[in-house]
Order: C-alpha cells, then sequence, then structure tokens
C-alpha cells in the first residue's frame, strides 16, 4: 500500500490525480474506466479540500492505494469535522436538480464499484472506493 500525504489545496488535488490515473493506467484499465477512476478520486479529493479541510493549509488530505491485479483500491481521508453521507440530500430529488453542489457522491458511488463513507476518529472522513479491472472482451 502506498500512503501520500497531500496538501489542502486545488494543486494537492492535481498531484493525487495523476498519481492514482499513473496507477490505473499501469494496471490497465481501458480508457472509460480511466475516465470513471479520474472523475471519482478528483470529486472525492476536493470535497476532501474544500468541504472537510475548508482549504485549511494546516490540514492535510491522507491518499491511500492499493493495487492489486484485478482491483484499484483507494482511500481518501481528511482531518476536517466530518459528515454523515446518508445525511447529503438526492441531488435528483426535487428542489435539488438545480444546485450547484451535491452531485459529487453520486457520479462516485455510480462510477466506482465499492464506495465506503465513514467519520475517522478523532475527526475527519474517510472515503473508500474500489475499482474492478474487467477482462478485455
Amino acid at each position: 500500500m502506498q500512503t501520500v500525504t497531500l496538501d489542502s489545496s486545488l494543486e494537492g488535488v492535481d498531484q493525487g490525480e495523476a498519481l492514482i490515473l499513473d496507477a490505473a493506467r499501469r494496471l490497465g484499465f481501458d480508457e472509460d474506466a480511466l475516465h470513471e477512476i479520474g472523475v471519482s478520486v478528483r470529486e472525492s479529493l476536493v470535497n476532501a479540500v474544500a468541504h472537510g479541510n475548508r482549504f485549511n493549509a494546516k490540514k492535510k488530505v491522507h491518499l491511500m492505494l492499493s493495487e492489486e491485479p484485478d482491483k484499484l483500491c483507494i482511500e481518501i481521508a481528511d482531518e476536517g469535522a466530518g459528515f454523515d453521507a446518508d445525511a447529503v440530500p438526492d441531488p435528483l430529488g426535487e428542489g435539488n436538480l438545480l444546485r450547484q453542489s451535491g452531485r459529487g457522491l453520486l457520479m462516485i458511488r455510480a462510477f466506482m464499484d465499492e464506495v465506503s463513507v465513514t467519520r475517522r476518529e478523532p475527526s475527519g472522513t474517510l472515503v473508500r472506493m474500489v475499482k474492478l479491472r474487467r477482462p478485455a472482451a
């Protein structure tokens, strides 16, 4: 498992996304899967930086990556107050369709094969994502 500590900045988001996409390419994910992984990782990293750490330069984002022959496991943790993923309003619900935010978790859940969002102790949120590599048809 590889662990990287990123700054709570958009540069940190870019660095983390590039690291994950490099690993996914090495594992042989196709272009569609690379797009799905990239969107999911970027959304999660932006959430960690903006909503979790609130761009606080003293707080970090922790990125853990585990490569296996048939899957990529990604964990992204912030040092913020934490949140309840079940309490996030449904972006497809009435009254939410025109909101500018709230679609990140929906996309992550749609694009990744496994997703969990848990609170960290003493603070923060941990998002764990798994993308399975399917054999070429």
